[in-house]
C-alpha cells in the first residue's frame, strides 16, 4: 500500500489528547506503568493509575481485559494469529509500550484503537490493559479506528475501501468530509471507493494481496466483470505488471469496438496512438475513458460514479465550482 501522505501528519494522538505534549506524556508514562513484565502489570493493585493521575492523566488507566469489546467499525477484518502470537511473546518479554484506546459504553468499554494489543492480551490471559479512555460518538470512534490503520499501514487496499464506505453509509457523510477526517485528499478516497465496483473474486485478490491496487485501477477500465475477473486469473498466474495489464486491457477494449462494429477498423499506428491517448486520459483523470475516433469527428467518454466523483472529475480538469 502507498505511504500515507503528509497531511495524515497530525496523527490519531493529536485527534485524542489535544496536541502532540499531551501526546508525549502519555507515551513516556505508558512506558514508565508498563517497562515491567505483563504479569505486573495484570495485578490489582491500583499505584499504576495513580501515577498515572499524578502525571495528569486521570484518563489513563487498567481495565479488565473482558470489560472490552471490539468495535464494529473496525476495518480490518483479518487478524493474522501467527503474529498476533509474535505479539503476544513481545508484550509478555518486553511489556506493552503503548495502551490502547477506548471509550465507555453500555456499562464497559468499546476499542476505538488497538485491537491486535488487546487481542494479545487475551492470548495471554492477562485479566487488565493499559487504556486511554476517551469520549468519543460513534462517528469519532469509526474515524479514528480507520485512522489508526491507515497510519499503521495494516489495511489491504479493500479494507481500506470497506472503511471509507462505512463512514458514507453508516454516518451519512459525503466524500470531502470523510477526507478531512481521515486526512486524505478527496480524490484519494473517491479512487479507493471505486475498488468496491470490481467483482467479489477480484476484491478477494486485492484483499489477500494478490493483485496490487495498481492492477485493480487497471482492471477497471473494462466494463464487464466477467472480463475484469478473467484478466485477474490471467494477471496473477501469469505475473503480468501493472504496464502489462494496461497492454492487455487495451487490447481486450480495441477487440470489443471491432466486434461490436463500434469503430471502422484502424490501422496499427492509429490503435496505438488511441490506446496511449486513452491511457494518458485515465492515468490523468484516475477513471475509465473511451476514445472514438475517425479522421473527420469522434468522442471522448469519461465514466464517473456519482456526483463526488464527478466534481472531483471537473476539478481535475480545471473546471472547479
Amino acid at each position: 500500500m502507498a505511504k500515507s501522505k503528509s497531511r495524515l501528519g497530525k496523527g490519531l494522538a493529536g485527534l485524542i489528547s489535544g496536541g502532540a505534549n499531551t501526546a508525549t506524556t502519555t507515551t513516556k508514562v505508558a512506558k514508565k506503568v508498563v517497562a515491567s513484565k505483563p504479569e505486573t502489570s495484570a495485578n490489582e493493585g491500583g499505584s499504576d493509575s495513580r501515577e498515572m493521575a499524578a502525571a495528569g492523566l486521570p484518563d489513563f488507566q487498567e481495565v479488565l481485559v473482558g470489560k472490552i469489546e471490539p468495535n464494529p467499525y473496525q476495518p480490518r477484518r483479518e487478524f493474522d494469529e501467527s503474529q498476533l502470537v509474535d505479539l503476544a511473546e513481545s508484550i509478555q518479554s518486553e511489556g506493552l509500550i503503548q495502551p490502547i484506546v477506548v471509550r465507555q459504553i453500555n456499562g464497559g468499554y468499546q476499542l476505538i484503537a488497538g485491537e491486535r494489543r488487546w487481542r494479545a492480551f487475551k492470548l495471554l490471559k492477562l485479566k487488565k490493559i493499559p487504556a486511554r479512555i476517551i469520549e468519543a460518538g460513534e462517528t469519532s470512534a469509526a474515524s479514528m479506528a480507520l485512522i489508526e490503520n491507515l497510519q499503521r499501514e495494516d489495511l489491504s487496499p479493500i479494507e481500506e475501501s470497506k472503511g471509507y464506505a462505512s463512514l458514507i453509509r453508516d454516518f451519512d457523510l459525503t466524500q470531502e468530509q470523510v477526507a478531512e477526517r481521515v486526512g486524505k485528499g478527496r480524490a484519494t478516497i473517491a479512487n479507493s471507493l471505486r475498488l468496491l465496483s470490481l467483482p467479489d473474486e477480484v476484491q478477494g485478490y486485492l484483499a489477500t494481496n494478490m493483485l496490487s491496487t495498481g492492477h485493480a485501477k487497471v482492471l477497471l477500465g473494462l466494463e464487464s466483470k466477467q472480463e475484469q475477473a478473467l484478466l485477474a486469473r490471467r494477471i496473477i498466474e501469469e505475473g503480468v505488471s501493472v504496464r502489462g495489464s494496461e497492454d492487455l486491457v487495451q487490447s481486450i477494449r480495441r477487440a470489443g469496438k471491432i466486434k461490436t462494429g463500434q469503430s471502422r477498423e484502424l490501422s496499427e499506428a492509429e490503435s496505438a496512438a488511441i490506446d496511449d491517448i486513452e491511457r494518458r486520459l485515465m492515468a490523468f483523470l484516475s477513471s475509465n475513458v473511451s476514445l472514438k475516433h475517425n479522421p473527420k469527428k469522434g468522442k471522448i467518454v469519461i465514466e464517473y460514479s456519482g456526483n463526488d466523483d464527478l466534481q472531483r472529475i471537473l476539478e481535475r480538469i480545471g473546471l472547479e465550482e
